[in-house]
């Protein structure tokens, strides 16, 4: 018997035909990217239903040096969760493990299984008049242990900060297999190093989460949505700091979008129209929101904020949603610009960050630089404007050949739009995470003392390197020949 059916064997008899599976049917579904750039291989899939027993196949694993590529929803966008091609690693997925273990009331505080999906997370707090203050598109597939593992972000970080902000304690399993427990949340622990910021953002690279817990926040009561419609992304900057002053904690988003985002939008959606009648160069949703029944103070607050915009000129015109179902609709509009970008052709996608301040500067001096750079090609910048994270797309020529684009050109429009976002300070990866597809790029662009520093955790924390090899770390670079 060759060591790789010993491997799998040993697994079998360790988690069942339920918990590991090389049935082609089962694993190839899990072998490919959310965008389908990315396919790999692998020996099998397992699916541990305990952190016992993802202890026990780490050990495994690392006994037989065979690789582990941890799986949330398989809803990650820089191919963080894909095998390589070569076969030699195994998929774990904690899709099994979605029990939410705890919750507290009182303290506002929810224990769960890393496999619990972000939706099923929301509900069982909404039971409970509480909510967990993080959302994004993929809610009802990303799951707990992905959201930490990449350090996600989302339409609410503007106020709540990204998922670094809403754990409290961790529970995962490391690269020789022993469990880290570290679920018990402490207002004051100064026991040395804070390992779960440590493997928060990590990618799997270190460890394992098996389980969180997490902050929880009261019920919104109400909530009031505004769409505007702007001169520019400079006025879009001038208009979020007026709404911050005058909102203050209660401004809970604050999403921009160009015209042509809105446009692509609108011919992509059945039956979707534009919020304002008049066309407008840029777009702001706001989301202010209350959490008591004061509804009639919200509506001052709204008010006073866009009378005042629209006198100094920060907006052209607005409209507050009508009830619920508009304001859904609203949102449904600004969730919809990346399909919506997907059906218009082939484009290159950058999830970046840079200073808050400095973000009309970077898209008024970026677009023009990438347009005539590559002529036919058209930038768009989207999304998060109150935390400096613009979703910056480039789509392609309208000759352009899916594939072939991405690979050649689409190559050197992302290195030079990461040069770009280095020159002002930026980081190349907002909330997306690093994974496969930007870590040759971390390696060129990043501080060396701090890739140093990352090498030398990885190797003290992960010594086979069995944990998501190929992502995230860049790899040192070869010693010159004497």
């Amino acid at each position: 018997m060759t060591d790789s059916a010993l491997f799998r064997s040993a697994a079998i008899d360790l988690l069942g035909p339920r918990g590991f599976t090389t049935d082609p049917e089962l694993v190839d579904p899990w072998l490919t990217d959310w965008r389908g750039r990315y396919t790999g291989a692998a020996m099998g899939l397992a699916s541990p239903a305990t952190t016992a027993q993802v202890s026990q196949f780490v050990q495994l694993c690392a006994e037989h040096h065979v690789p582990i590529v941890p799986q949330g929803g398989n809803s990650g966008m820089s191919g963080g969760a894909t095998p390589d091609a070569s076969g030699t690693s195994v998929l774990l997925s904690l899709r099994r493990m979605n029990t939410i273990r705890d919750l507290h009331i009182d303290a506002a505080q929810l224990t769960c299984d890393a496999g619990v999906v972000l939706q099923t997370l929301h509900e069982a707090a909404s039971a409970q008049g509480l909510r967990f203050p993080l959302t994004l598109g993929g809610k009802g597939s990303a799951t707990i242990g992905g959201l930490i593992s990449t350090n996600a972000g989302g339409t609410q970080v503007l106020r709540h900060g990204t998922m670094r902000a809403q754990v409290l304690g961790i529970e995962a399993v490391m690269a020789d297999g022993q469990i880290f427990s570290g679920l018990v949340p402490l207002k004051k622990d100064n026991r040395g190093f804070d390992l779960k910021q440590l493997l928060i953002g990590s990618e799997g690279t270190l460890g394992i989460v098996t389980g969180a817990t997490l902050r929880l926040l009261p019920a919104i009561a109400d909530r009031r949505v505004v769409w505007a419609g702007l001169k520019s992304i400079s006025a879009a900057r001038d208009l979020l700091r007026h709404c911050e002053n005058t909102a203050g904690s209660a401004l809970e988003g604050f999403e921009v979008l160009p015209a042509h985002c809105l446009e692509s939008v609108v011919a992509y959606l059945p039956d979707a129209r534009a919020p304002l009648a008049e066309n407008h160069a840029w777009h702001a949703l706001i989301e202010v929101v209350t959490e008591d029944r004061e509804s009639e103070h919200l509506d001052q607050i709204v008010e006073q904020m866009f009378e005042t915009a629209m006198e100094r000129g920060l907006a052209e015109n607005a409209v507050v949603a009508a009830n619920e179902a508009q304001a859904e609709a609203f949102w449904h509009l600004r969730e919809s610009i990346s399909p919506a970008e997907r059906a218009i052709g082939p484009a290159m996608q950058h999830d970046i960050s840079v200073p808050v301040a400095r973000m009309p500067e970077f898209i008024e001096t970026a677009t023009p630089r990438i347009e005539n750079r590559f002529p036919g090609t058209r930038a768009v910048g989207f999304g998060h404007l109150g935390d400096g994270n613009i979703h910056y797309h480039v789509l392609a020529p309208a000759d352009a050949i899916r594939g072939a684009w991405e690979n050649a050109e689409g190559k050197a429009i992302s290195a030079y739009v990461h040069d770009l976002v280095t020159e002002f300070g930026g980081s190349i990866s907002a909330e997306h995470g690093i994974g496969q597809m930007k870590r040759e790029e971390l390696g060129r662009l990043c501080d060396p003392v701090a890739l140093d520093l990352m090498r030398v955790i990885k190797r003290a924390m992960d010594p086979q390197g069995i944990l998501n090899p190929g992502k995230l770390v860049p790899l040192a670079p070869r010693a010159a020949t004497p």
